[in-house]
Parts: structure tokens; sequence; C-alpha cells
């Protein structure tokens, strides 16, 4: 990646038109440079559609990326609800390809009574098949397993970084709230641990291919997703940590105001030059 990008979880909540095309559009307008399409509840992008998305994207020089659906569980007991996830995945994969884009995240799945090993050994069987069918099809995008931040879900920081040695075309999306809430720790020293391991185990190359999630977050049961400036978050330490790491990539605001904490960060990003 040629350096850190900023953009929205979705169209901009200022577009006037809630598609695709008119997101990209205000993605531009909004002087951001990534958007991420939003598959959560099912792969719905046409293909013309896609088509289309890759040429405009190129013209605004916006990098794509996506987040397949929320119903992906690569650790279903039920055969048919696995199968189900991996066609998912796919199915995101091929549209964001389409699309011209470049990284995929995707929550795993969950633990489901299992141990934490035999999660980890089915899920990377799952992935394995997902993989396997974007180099059959020249689908050069990057799979993200996303950290996650119930104990319950499957994707501590140490499977996705295990899995993304394990695989081609896998690293981590690193989801800064998500980690904060997982591990109760939100110290400059903890995220910054978190970069050094991830440089250590997986090498700089992985710092210069990021796919970052931020937002705020509330420790309740739901984990719910706040503005930055409303919650404990240490975003400006984080971000000078990435500059610090020399991190390229592209960072996903998943406030709930989406392209302001985008603002919010480009801006600040660009203090730090």
């Amino acid at each position: 990646m040629d350096r850190l990008r900023f953009g929205p979880a979705g169209v901009p909540l200022s577009s006037s038109k809630r598609d695709t095309l008119s997101g990209i559009e205000e993605t531009y307008k909004l002087g951001l440079d990534a958007m991420e399409l939003e598959f959560v509840y099912g792969v719905k992008l046409k293909d013309e559609i896609a088509i289309e998305a890759k040429s405009l994207a190129k013209k605004y020089d916006i990098v794509l990326t996506a987040h397949a659906p929320y119903y992906i569980n690569l650790n279903a007991k039920e055969e048919v609800k696995r199968k189900k996830s991996i066609q998912m995945l796919k199915d995101s994969i091929r549209a964001l390809a389409l699309a011209g884009g470049w990284s995929v995240v995707f929550h795993p799945g969950w633990y489901m009574n299992t141990t934490k090993e035999e999660a980890y050994r089915r899920v990377k069987e799952s992935l394995k098949e997902v993989v396997n069918y974007a180099k059959e099809f020249s689908f050069k995008v990057w799979i993200r397993p996303e950290t996650m931040e119930g104990e319950k879900k499957f994707g501590n920081f140490d499977e996705v970084i295990k899995l993304s040695q394990e695989l081609e075309m896998v690293l981590p999306c690193i989801d800064f709230a998500h980690l904060r809430y997982r591990y109760k720790n939100n110290s400059t020293d903890f995220f910054r641990s978190i970069l050094e391991k991830l440089e250590n185990e997986l090498g700089k190359e992985a710092l210069k291919d990021m796919h970052i999630h931020m937002s705020g977050i509330k420790l309740d049961k739901a984990g719910t997703h706040l503005n930055l400036e409303v919650s404990d978050i240490p975003w400006r330490e984080i971000l000078k940590l990435l500059k610090e790491f020399g991190v390229r990539g592209v960072i996903i605001s998943e406030s709930p105001n989406i392209e302001g904490d985008a603002i919010l960060m480009r801006d600040y990003w660009r203090s730090l030059q």
C-alpha cells in the first residue's frame, strides 16, 4: 500500500443516495481515500455495479475494502452452516475483486463449546478452502480474519496471527476497539505490544499492508461502538504508534459517525507529518 488511508465503514452518512457509487463519490468529496463495502447483511452488490465501482474508485483514487456477512461461522457444528459460511466469504471475495478492491474482513466464528484448539483446526480448514477458491480464480485480495471482542468468539490476537502465518493471502484485520474490549486494556504500552508482535510474527511487510478498524467501544455486554471523542480509546496515541512503526494500509472508521471520525483521524494523522 502506498500510504495510510482513511475511510468510512459503508456509504457516508452525508451521501444523499445510499448506494455504492454515490458512496464512492461522497467519500471523494469528503477528502477521504478509502471506503468499506458493507456486505454485513448479505452480498448484494450486482456485478455490473461492482464493475462501475472499480472504474469510479480508480478515477478518484479510493481504495475499496469489504466487510463480509455477520452470519459467517467457520466453526459451525452443522456442516450445512459451515459450508454456507464458506460460500458467503467466497461471494464477498468475488464481489470485492470485481470492484477492484483490496481487502475483505470477516468475523471468523464462535468457539461453540469446542476447545480453542479444535475451533482453530476447523476455522483453518474452512479458510483454506476459501483461499484455494481465491487462488483458483485469481482474485487478488487480502483475506482478513478480524480480532474479535468477545471471549466466546474465535479471533483473539494470537489466533489471527497464526492463521496469517499458516495460510497464503491471509493477514489480520486489527480492530483496536475489539482488542481494548477483549483484553480490558487501553494503555499505549498495550497497543505498542500489538504492533511489536505483528512485526515480529509477520514481518515489517505486514505493517505496510494493514487493514485497521477504529472506533470507541463501550464496555457493555454488546460492546457498543462509540464515537472516538466520547470514548476512552486513546486514538491519538494509537495513530502516533502507527506513524512510529511506519504503518501503511487502510483505517476504516466504524464509529456511529463513520465519516466524521474518519476525517478526525485523517486530520490528526496529517498533523503528525
